[in-house]
């Protein structure tokens, strides 16, 4: 418990809190966010994952802490999201979602989180430390102009169960497998999705076996579809089919590198041009640096390159060793370096790095936009900061 200035406290959430945080989340959010706390509250994660802000026996503001993994190639990252932040309109404007951030940031350290991945409100997040870092996929109409077209009698659409659940993890790896970044839904998220209302997961069967799924939005003046999988063209046609016999419009996130997202390509409007991107937070670079080192070595050695490697936040430096055998070895942390490229290293203002290492750019495209970062290697430097895939599952649709 951590007593804050006006005789408010913070503490871990109980479950005698249980129906004031959700009325908390509804008032300031939407109608779901009560069941969906509850469901994470009383799942895996328990009450030590949410934190209340009380004045005397009022909950007055809240938030909770998920559990995610972020996969880099062949590297998994523990990672942590930060949701169902709620406060009181009457204590808004009193550091109490600083403190509670402060609190989440604290147990995602001790819970083994290398860095923290969250959708949030433009800007307010990065006085938390986070950065925008990677694309969020676009939401693309379906052309309103396509012929109709009946699902074969051989496929079903329905609600998923939870006897469904390895066939829609075993569809979710297979969809998310050739991207270079990766966070899929933990197992016990898959629990809570098929009992919250803030969406619906889908499956559609062929002769009795799961094919396709699909998590659709609340039906408003049209129909969204985001985490779209399928094992085969033919069922990612049979899904689509299938959705357009729900009667709504359709809005369909495209993921390029799934089986639906290539059969459905040339389906959909044009995207639009507005930046959209997930928060990051890495608190500690050389963590993160030091658990991706196979990563970055495995494509300096793809490139025929190897040398030491060094990376400049200005205000301190990074650097990977080289060895023939080993590849990159464990980061040395350094001060101040304000000219890396003496050292043959680049330089990354520090807010960029998120982008630089899991973001879509590389580290060409982010020296296109930003001064504060640039590499006189440009052949070392963008081998082993290429441009990368990403496909990120959340608790939430951000669209």
């Amino acid at each position: 418990m951590t007593t804050l200035p006006g005789g408010l406290e913070l503490r871990t959430a109980r479950p005698s809190d249980l129906e004031q945080i959700g009325a908390l989340l509804v008032a300031r959010g939407e109608e779901p966010d009560a069941l969906d706390h509850r469901l994470v509250v009383e799942g895996e994660l328990g009450w030590d994952a949410c934190a209340v802000v009380v004045d005397g026996d009022r909950v007055v503001s809240t938030a909770t802490l998920l559990d995610e993994t972020v996969r880099v190639g062949d590297v998994v990252l523990p990672a942590g999201q930060v949701e169902l932040v709620a406060t009181d309109t009457d204590y808004e404007g009193r550091g109490l979602v600083r403190a509670l951030m402060g609190w989440a940031h604290e147990r995602s350290r001790e819970r083994g989180h290398l860095l923290q991945v969250m959708i949030g409100i433009p800007y307010f997040y990065r006085l938390f430390g986070y950065e925008y870092a990677v694309d969020i996929p676009r939401a693309r109409a379906l052309r309103g102009s396509l012929p109709a077209q009946d699902a074969p009698a051989a496929s079903v659409l329905r609600e998923a169960t939870r006897a469904d659940l390895p066939a829609l993890v075993a569809l979710q790896d297979a969809a998310q497998a050739p991207y270079d970044v990766a966070m899929p839904h933990p197992a016990d998220r898959w629990r809570c999705l098929l009992a919250h209302e803030a969406s619906t997961t889908r499956v559609l069967e062929r002769d009795g076996v799961v094919v396709a799924s699909a998590r659709t939005g609340v039906p408003d003046e049209g129909l969204l579809v985001a985490e779209a999988a399928a094992a085969d063209a033919a069922a990612a046609d049979d899904l689509l089919a299938a959705l357009r016999g729900l009667g709504e419009p359709l809005t369909i996130v495209h993921r390029p590198l799934t089986v639906p997202g290539r059969a459905w390509a040339e389906l959909l409007e044009p995207a639009g041009t507005d930046a959209t991107q997930y928060y990051v937070r890495l608190e500690r670079p050389e963590i993160v640096l030091d658990a991706l080192r196979p990563v970055l070595t495995a494509r300096l050695r793809a490139a025929g390159l190897g040398r030491d490697v060094v990376i400049s936040t200005f205000g301190r430096h990074y650097r990977l060793p080289w060895s023939d055998d080993a590849g990159l070895g464990p980061v040395e942390v350094g001060g101040p370096m304000q000219a890396p490229g003496v050292a043959r290293g680049a330089g990354v203002a520090p807010d960029r790095l998120p982008a630089l290492l899991l973001g879509q750019l590389g580290i060409e495209g982010l020296g296109r936009l930003h001064p504060d970062v640039y590499a006189p290697d440009a052949e070392l430097f963008g081998a082993l900061f290429p441009p990368l895939t990403a496909d990120l599952l959340t608790y939430y649709l951000p669209w």
